[in-house]
């Protein structure tokens, strides 16, 4: 499974389809701005809302569901890219967190 770093990947944001995997919920207090949230729950029912003919990189919040989620694009013939640590590493090193509710 191919993989990126978020200190790779942050030069490349907000230019490149990023989809966060996360529910709903989790995607509604905090995300990286410009990215599409498609939770993993529903995936199977949705990945026709992923861009087809580009690179795509999926996150969630550690890392662990968007492999998931990369392995099953790849299967269906996406080219996806899996975001290691996430959304927790992303705010971790600093990179920009965009918020929309929650207790922050």
């Amino acid at each position: 499974m191919k993989s990126i770093s978020v200190d790779d990947l942050a030069p490349l944001v907000p230019g490149v389809p990023l989809i966060d995997v996360r529910e709903a919920e989790e995607f509604a207090e905090a995300s990286v701005p410009g990215t599409m949230n498609l939770p993993l729950s529903g995936l199977q029912l949705n990945f026709g809302d992923v861009p087809i003919g580009r690179t795509v990189y999926v996150m969630c919040a550690s890392g662990g569901r968007s492999a998931r989620a990369t392995a099953f694009l790849a299967e269906q013939g996406y080219d996806a890219v899996n975001v290691m640590g996430g959304i927790t590493e992303w705010y971790r090193n600093g990179h920009p967190v965009t918020y929309r509710g929650g207790d922050n």
